[in-house]
């Protein structure tokens, strides 16, 4: 999970939300996750991303990636691919994708 916002993207850029009920606990996940995390600052586009889960067990990761053509790369990365396989048989229970175009960001910060 990130534990910083992604702020100060200028629009337009997309957005891939990764909503996600997880199966039990599996000890491969999060070096697993960690390490699509390392792959996808590869991907030329990739602007970062935000992720949280619920204590009940839901789970929302934002990717955040300058054009289609990053998200049709990432998509496509062999790793990637076989990371999706096992998920969809091993670690999810359900998920639901998600792919917008942003064309208006703001924020705010205390302090």
């Amino acid at each position: 999970m990130s534990d910083q916002l992604v702020g100060g993207i200028e629009p337009p850029y997309y957005t891939v939300v990764f909503t996600s009920v997880r199966t039990e606990d599996d000890p491969a996940y999060a070096p697993t996750a960690e390490r699509m995390h390392q792959l996808v600052q590869d991907v030329p586009g990739f602007l970062g991303y935000e992720s949280a889960r619920t204590p009940g067990g839901i789970g929302i990761t934002v990717g955040y990636f300058r054009d289609e053509e990053a998200i049709a790369a990432w998509r496509a990365n062999a790793d990637h691919q076989d990371v999706m396989r096992r998920g969809r048989a091993d670690w999810y229970e359900r998920y639901s994708v998600h792919v917008g175009k942003v064309e208006r960001s703001y924020g705010f910060e205390r302090g």
